[in-house]
């Protein structure tokens, strides 16, 4: 492999997936959330970077197209798995997730099956936009996340009409309030229709992989 810079950032994305756990081993709440955050938007960043950097300076590998989808499905699968269970296994997050980790499943054992012949199962438009969705809505979740529990802290077992009208009173600390409810609300709602939307885009992009691969299932009579 060479050592370009479009690869060296996919690399760097492939380990970044892992970190995003280990933040919250190493470090306490709500830090562990703002370090996944950062660390995941810095990964997702360089997703659009690399390729770019890629066809700009003619440095295409084929390194770099094996571990660049690799990545993506790496920070995707470990960031739901923290996700849902930060969140308390909610419905909301878990019949989604169940969609997404499906889906990536299901295709990569259609790739692996085809062999030479994955190279039918070319990445679309709607397939990149399907990434960007998912990236997105996990950014907006773990941001929900930390601020859900900096919320549990501030609230001190207050609802959150309760916590409004301390805010008003002023016996609360205002920035983590968003009118008559509190941030995370607002953030963890954004999310949870933002997983639903690439939850959608993924069913879709792995029924066109199936619809592409049928002719190649079939038995011969």
């Amino acid at each position: 492999m060479i050592w370009t810079i479009p690869n060296t950032l996919t690399v760097l994305r492939l380990l970044a997936a892992p970190g995003v756990a280990l933040m919250f081993l190493y470090f306490h709440r709500p830090w562990a959330d703002w370090f996944a955050l950062t660390l995941f938007v810095g990964a997702a960043i360089t997703d659009w970077f690399d390729g770019y950097l890629a066809r700009l300076w003619k440095q295409e590998s084929k390194f770099g197209a094996m571990l660049d989808p690799i990545a993506d499905k790496a920070m995707v699968v470990i960031a739901i798995m923290v996700l849902t269970g930060y969140n308390g296994m909610n419905p909301l997050l878990i019949l989604p997730a169940t969609i997404i980790l499906f889906r990536e499943v299901f295709v990569g054992g259609l790739r692996e099956y085809l062999g030479a012949k994955a190279g039918l199962l070319t990445v679309t438009k709607l397939a990149k936009w399907k990434t960007t969705a998912q990236m997105v809505a996990i950014a907006v979740l773990f941001l929900g996340t930390g601020l859900e529990y900096l919320n549990g802290v501030a609230m001190q077992g207050m609802t959150p009409d309760q916590y409004a009208d301390a805010v008003s009173a002023g016996l609360a600390d205002p920035i983590r309030a968003c009118g008559n409810r509190d941030c995370a609300s607002f953030a963890n709602l954004l999310g949870f229709v933002l997983i639903w939307v690439a939850a959608g885009l993924t069913a879709m992009t792995g029924w066109d992989y199936f619809r592409k691969s049928l002719p190649h299932l079939r038995d011969e009579a």
